[in-house]
Formats: C-alpha cells, structure tokens, sequence
C-alpha cells in the first residue's frame, strides 16, 4: 500500500482541508442579504450563488472523486465550468459520533473494502493541502447517517425518527459553524437539508427550524443560514400564511428543490409548454413567493438542488431543464447543480457507482455537453442600483448568452460578456441597448439578425 501523510488524515481535518480554497476577492466575504438578494456585506452588491452540489455525505464521509484527481484539479474544473462556490454535503454524525473522532481516510475507505480507493486517495491527494481555486463554500447538513438520500422510511427523514435526533443535529450545526469560523470562504451552512416522512409536520419544523438558525448564528455570526421546506425540500408554501419568527438580520436564505420528478410521465407525454406553464405556477405557490414581496417581506431563494441525467437521453429530464433555466434566468435566482460527482466510492452496494446526473464523467474527465434549448429574456439587476434596467438573453441548455458582436453578428456567448438588451414586453421589439437596432428574424430555422426594420411580425417579441 502506497505510504504518504494522506493515508492517516482524520475525515474530520479533512473536511476542513476541502474548504481551504482561498477566494479571489472579486467580492469581500462575508455574505449578507439584502431583500431577496445576496450581496457583498461591504459593498451591498449583488452576489449571485451559482453552485454546483459535491457530495460528501455518503459512507466514505469523504468528497467523492479524491481517488481519481487530485483536489485543486477539481476545484479547478469546478471554476472552469462557470461556478463558482461548491455546496459541500456532510452527515452529522462525523460531527457528533465517537466513532469517527480518530478515524483516517484509509480507515474509512478500508471499512468499506474499498482498496483501489485507499491507493487512489493516497496518490493523488498525500497531504490535502496548498488549495486555491476563488471558490466560495456552502456547508449543507445532508443527513444523520452517512448514506445515500433518502426515503421516507430509512429514519434519517425528520426530528424525532430513528435516526434524527434533534440534539445530536443542533450539536453537529454547532460544530459545524465553529470549526469554519476564521474560513471567510465557507459563506453559509444549511440545516436539514432534506424532510421528509411519516412524522413530518410544519410544527415541529418551525420549533427545531428556529433552534436551528439560533445555534449556527450563535456559533458563527458570519455565516448565512439556508433554511430549507418540507417533502424533499419541495415544499414552503405554508411560510406564506405563517412567516418563520427570524432573529437574523440580513443573513437568513430558504432554499428549494427542484427536479422533473415527479411529474415525469408529463414532461415525457405532454406539451412541454403547457407542462413548464403548469410547473411554474406551481414554483410560485410553493417557494416562488418569497423572492416577490419587496423591502423586509422578501428573502433570496436559493434553488440548491436541481439536475437532470447528463447523458441528454431522458426526454423528461431534457424538457425540464429548458423549462427550469429559462425560469431560474427570468427569475434571476441562485442555484446549485445536482452534481459534480460522476462517481462514488460506495453506493447502492457497488464500489465505483456511476452517477449520471454528474457534470463530470465516471473518470472525474470531461463534462457532459447539454443540448441546446431555446433562448429567454431576464431582467439583470442589483440591490440598490441606479442603473437603467436591461434584459440579457439567456439559451438554458446551453448555459450561454445572445451577444452581437463587434460586427452586430448575433452569437452564442458566454454570460459574463453578455449583450444588454431593452424589451418592453407584450410583443414589442427587443432592441440592443442604445440603438435603434433591434432582433429579428425572416423564418423559421434561419439565423436572427440585426436590423432597423422593427415594426413587423418578424420582429416581435414573446
């Protein structure tokens, strides 16, 4: 077995080596909230959370992947792709069970029979240290028990079950947010990320909820504090009739799930318009509202989950996720991909579990490549501003941006470039900022253009 410092790292030093990136000060951290925005808590500028979920919840307790690349490789990538903070999963019994206070890397990995695993660790992450890669961190408490999430019935679900004991979670997001106290980069931690369960009720999750929120700001005052609903993390319309009674002040964020399931057989059957016009309604009543209220009334919501099989096959996954983008850009909210993973150590009693909702291959290689979609208009604003309000376009499957060019080509481009555009709505031209020119289009499947002829049907909007 190959010797070297990473053999013998305890999971817990660990854990606190993976969040060691330092960021590159674009923005100055901490984070706070301003309405529904996140923002700089020194300047008051908008800080949109584009996240991607890397998993280290599962039996291992360990960031999956540090057998196949080394950890400022990925980082790396992760940066590369366009995000640029990680939400990081942990269990709360790494935190708050004896078991695992000595256990190392290799321990871990050989309880599990895991040997090529152990080999791999070893050789591409020895000492887990010297990581840079402008990274924010969100520290989301997964579950109990290390393993896969989750069923109604396997006791990790909701306070009081089996294995949810909601002293042991109160001690692990105590643990949590004092251990990453002097780490400015490990922005915000999440309670419980997923409810769900027989014993599930909006009673016990305001009491343990507003428990919760006290403990991590308490422990770290620097942090935001994602609260997430019920059912999966599908559900906080009840919050509409009954606000959660806060403390926090600019630093509390509600986070919500969103997958094609489970209206699969819709996004498979039926009109994928009808469908996404019939989601979004359904967005709206179960979490959309919190964004709309104005002033104190409204918080940032942070979409922490929501992904799609990243091999393009799956029909309904495909028809979703156009839906959603194109939602998420006209909404402007923060999110976090489900997942960076293509693999695990252990998962559903296999070593080296494909998962193919992964942005990276079973090699920790390549990303996937999306299908392109269709293009959608979004508003860009900051808290704040007094800037003129514009619209970008956004094409979601391809995660780029409408852009004219130096010579008013329309092109595909990446949003940080991004084209400003003017749309008045109700089937009104949508014209590049500070010109006359505006989009258009002579037929189906051709190319869009500019041009000064504005005032016909080949030049309207949505």
């Amino acid at each position: 077995m190959p010797s070297g410092k990473g053999r013998w790292v305890r999971l817990l030093l660990l854990l606190s080596l993976l969040v060691a990136w330092a960021p590159r000060r674009a923005m100055s951290l901490p984070l706070s909230t301003s309405g529904r925005w996140v923002v700089d808590a020194v300047s008051g500028r908008r800080v949109k959370l584009r996240c991607v979920n890397w998993a280290a919840h599962m039996p291992a307790v360990l960031a999956e992947g540090l057998d196949r690349k080394p950890v400022d490789s990925i980082a790396a990538r992760v940066v590369s792709l366009g995000f640029n903070c990680v939400r990081l999963t942990w269990a709360t019994e790494l935190f708050t069970s004896p078991r695992y206070e000595n256990l190392t890397v290799a321990g871990s990995l050989r309880s599990l029979a895991l040997s090529s695993a152990e080999v791999g660790v070893a050789a591409n992450n020895p000492a887990m240290s010297g990581v840079t890669a402008g990274l924010m961190a969100v520290l989301d408490n997964h579950v109990t028990r290390p393993k896969w999430c989750c069923g109604g019935d396997d006791g990790n679900g909701f306070f009081g079950d089996a294995y949810f004991d909601p002293e042991q979670w109160l001690r692990g997001l105590g643990t949590v947010a004092r251990r990453f106290r002097d780490r400015p980069q490990v922005t915000a931690t999440a309670a419980a990320a997923t409810t769900t369960g027989v014993s599930l009720t909006s009673a016990d999750w305001y009491r343990y909820v507003t428990l919760g929120e006290a403990v991590i700001h308490d422990a770290n005052p620097d942090l935001l504090v994602v609260v997430s609903g019920l059912s999966y993390d599908t559900d906080l319309s009840f919050l509409s009739s009954r606000p959660l009674p806060s403390l926090l002040d600019g630093k509390l964020v509600f986070e919500i799930h969103w997958y094609s399931f489970p209206r699969r057989r819709e996004w498979e059957a039926l009109s994928p318009t009808r469908v996404c016009s019939d989601a979004a309604v359904g967005f709206e009543a179960r979490a959309g509202f919190l964004v709309g209220g104005g002033g104190r009334s409204s918080f940032p919501l942070f979409v922490s989950e929501f992904g799609v099989d990243q091999r393009g096959e799956d029909r309904a996954d495909n028809q979703f996720l156009s839906c959603f983008l194109a939602f998420a850009a006209d909404r402007d909210l923060d999110w976090a991909l489900w997942a960076l993973q293509g693999s695990y150590y252990w998962r559903n009693g296999r070593a080296g579990f494909e998962e193919t909702y992964g942005v990276l291959d079973s090699d920790w290689e390549l990303p996937e490549t999306p299908v392109p979609g269709e293009p959608k208009i979004s508003a860009g604003a900051d808290p704040g501003s007094s800037a003129p309000a514009y619209q970008l376009i956004y094409h979601p499957l391809s995660g780029q941006c409408l852009h004219a060019d130096g010579s008013n080509n329309v092109v595909l481009s990446d949003c940080r470039n991004r084209t400003r555009w003017h749309y008045a709505g109700s089937g009104a031209p949508v014209f590049l900022t500070n010109s006359s020119l505006c989009l258009r289009i002579a037929g189906d499947g051709l190319p869009v253009t500019l041009s000064t002829e504005c005032g016909d049907l080949h030049s309207t909007g949505p």
